[in-house]
C-alpha cells in the first residue's frame, strides 16, 4: 500500500510537470506573441498576467487570494523592467542583410551573428530573470513589507544608475565612441552609412539584477525567489532561439517558403516573439515545479497600508502610466523608458495593500492595452462610430475588470479557493487579450476559416487560437473541480 501511494504521487507530480509545460508555454507564447502590438513595457506585463494566474492555478491548491494575487502582480510589474531595452538592431546584427548579404550576394559575418545572439541572451535573460525572482518573493515564505520594498526599488535604481554609467557609457556616435560591450548597430560589423547607434541599458539592469539577487540571497534567505530567477534567465534563451529561425529564413527565404510545411518566412517575427515567451513560460513552469515545495501554501497575507494609501499609490502609477504613454513626447516618456523606477510604486502598493494587487493584474495593465485597440480600430478621421468603439473596447472591458478586482480584493474573498481566484482570472483575461489582439488585426476570420491561410500566412494566429481555447478549458476545468472539491485547510 505504502509503495502504491509513493508510485501515486511520483506519478501526479509527473502528471503535474507535464500540464505546467503545457498551459505555461502556451500561456508564455500567446502573450508575448500578442505584447508586439503594444509596446514594450506594457505589453510585456500581459505575459506576467497569463504566466502569472496559470501557475497560481497550478500550484496553489490551498492558500489565500492576496497571496496568489500578489505573487501574480510582482510577476507581472517585474517582467515590464526589461522593456527599458531596445534590441531591435541587435536582432538585426544576426539577420540584416547590411551585415550577412543573403543567398544571393552572400558575405556571411559568423562574429556579428554570434555577437548579436549573445546580446539577445543577455538581454531575454535579464528581462525573464526579473520576472522570476519577484514570482518568488510572491509565492515564497519570506515577508516582504512597503518600507522594505521602497528601498529595494531604490537600491535597484541606484544599481542600474551605476551599471550603466560602468557598462553602457560612453555613448557619442558623432564621435564613434562606442561602450567596449555594445550589443547594437556597429562600424565593426557594417557599412558607416548603415550604422544609427542607440543607447543600450541592458548593463544597468544586469548590475541591478545582480544586486537584487544578491539580497535574495545573502541578506534575505529568500531560496524560491533566488531559484525562480536563476530559471528566468534559463527562460530567456528564448530569444535567441526564436531568432535563429527568424535569422535562418532572412538568409535563404526561398527555400524556406519552398520545402517548409508551414512556410516559415512569411511573418518570422512575430514567430520568434512567440518562440522566446513559450521557451520563457516552460522556463518559469518547470523551474517552479522544481521548487514546488517551497511555496507557501498557508500564508494568509499581511495586510499594512490603508486603502487610502494604497489607493494613492496606485492611483499616481496609473497617472504616471497614462501620461507617458499619451504624451510620448513630454518628460512624462522618460518615466515610462525606466521600467525600475516606474516599478516602485505598485511595488510598494502590492506587498502592503489589499486591493492594490488585484487592481494592477487587471484593469491598470488593461488600459494602454485597451485604449491602443481602440485607436487602432476607431482612431481614423474616416471613422464615425468612436463612441460606441469607446464603450465596447475600453469601457465594459475597464469597468468589468474593476468590479472584478474589487470584488476579489474584499476581506471575505481572502477566505474563498485562491484556485478558484485564479482560473476565474485566467479565462477572463486570456480571454480579453485573444480578443483585443484580434480586433486590433481589423477582425481576421479567416483564422479561424481558412485553413490553408491558417497553415500559411496565420500561423500565429493559430497558435493564438489553440492557445487560448487550451488554456479556458483548463480554466474552467480547475475552476469546476475546485467547487465539487474545495482546496483543504481553507
Amino acid at each position: 500500500m505504502e509503495r502504491a501511494s509513493v508510485a501515486g504521487s511520483a506519478g501526479r507530480d509527473w502528471g503535474l510537470l507535464l500540464l505546467t509545460m503545457v498551459l505555461s508555454g502556451l500561456a508564455g507564447g500567446m502573450a508575448w506573441g500578442i505584447r508586439g502590438q503594444y509596446g514594450h513595457e506594457t505589453g510585456a506585463m500581459m505575459f506576467g498576467v497569463l504566466v502569472g494566474l496559470t501557475l497560481v492555478m497550478l500550484f496553489m491548491p490551498r492558500g489565500s487570494v492576496l497571496k496568489g494575487a500578489r505573487a501574480v502582480g510582482l510577476l507581472t510589474l517585474a517582467i515590464g523592467f526589461g522593456g527599458s531595452m531596445s534590441y531591435g538592431q541587435t536582432v538585426g546584427l544576426t539577420m540584416d542583410g547590411g551585415v550577412h548579404g543573403n543567398v544571393g550576394d552572400p558575405h556571411w559575418n559568423g562574429g556579428a551573428y554570434w555577437w548579436g545572439m549573445l546580446g539577445l541572451a543577455v538581454k531575454g535573460g535579464l528581462w525573464i530573470g526579473f520576472g522570476g525572482a519577484f514570482l518568488g518573493m510572491g509565492l515564497g515564505a519570506k515577508r516582504y513589507r512597503p518600507k522594505e520594498m521602497m528601498w529595494l526599488g531604490l537600491g535597484m535604481m541606484g544599481l542600474f544608475v551605476l551599471g550603466r554609467w560602468l557598462l553602457n557609457t560612453p555613448f557619442d556616435p558623432d564621435l564613434r565612441k562606442l561602450p567596449s560591450i555594445y550589443f547594437s548597430d556597429h562600424w565593426r560589423w557594417e557599412p558607416a552609412e548603415n550604422v544609427h547607434p542607440r543607447p543600450e541599458v541592458w548593463g544597468g539592469l544586469l548590475v541591478a539584477f545582480t544586486g537584487l539577487m544578491a539580497y535574495l540571497t545573502l541578506l534575505k534567505g529568500d531560496r524560491l525567489a533566488r531559484n525562480l530567477g536563476l530559471w528566468g534567465i534559463i527562460g530567456g534563451l528564448g530569444f535567441p532561439i526564436g531568432q535563429s529561425l527568424q535569422a535562418a529564413t532572412a538568409w535563404d527565404g526561398a527555400t524556406f517558403h519552398k520545402n517548409s510545411y508551414w512556410q516559415v518566412g512569411v511573418n518570422t517575427w512575430n514567430l520568434m516573439e512567440v518562440t522566446f515567451g513559450t521557451v520563457a513560460g516552460l522556463a518559469l513552469g518547470i523551474g517552479l515545479w522544481c521548487n514546488r515545495r517551497a511555496i507557501a501554501q498557508d500564508d494568509e497575507g499581511e495586510v499594512s497600508l490603508s486603502t487610502e494609501a494604497e489607493g494613492w499609490l496606485i492611483g499616481s502609477y496609473t497617472y504616471l502610466l497614462c501620461m507617458s504613454w499619451y504624451f510620448g513626447d513630454t518628460i512624462f516618456v522618460l518615466i515610462q523608458y525606466h521600467g525600475l523606477l516606474m516599478g516602485i510604486l505598485p511595488m510598494i502598493a502590492i506587498v502592503g495593500g489589499r486591493y492594490s494587487a488585484l487592481l494592477y493584474t487587471f484593469p491598470v495593465i488593461a488600459i494602454p492595452i485597451t485604449f491602443k485597440t481602440f485607436l487602432a480600430i476607431c482612431g481614423s478621421a474616416e471613422f464615425e462610430a468612436k463612441s460606441i468603439g469607446l464603450i465596447a473596447i475600453v469601457t465594459v472591458p475597464l469597468a468589468l475588470l474593476t468590479a472584478i478586482a474589487l470584488e476579489w480584493g474584499k476581506p471575505r474573498a481572502n477566505h474563498r479557493s485562491v484556485r478558484t481566484f485564479a482560473s476565474e482570472g485566467l479565462l477572463l483575461t486570456s480571454t480579453l487579450y485573444f480578443w483585443m489582439n484580434f480586433t486590433f488585426f481589423s477582425f481576421p476570420w479567416n483564422w479561424w476559416s481558412d485553413w490553408q491561410g491558417l497553415l500559411g500566412q496565420r500561423q500565429s494566429g493559430g497558435i493564438y487560437i489553440v492557445a487560448w481555447l487550451a488554456l479556458s478549458l483548463a480554466a474552467v476545468q480547475f475552476w469546476l473541480k475546485d467547487r465539487q472539491q474545495p482546496a483543504t485547510g481553507r
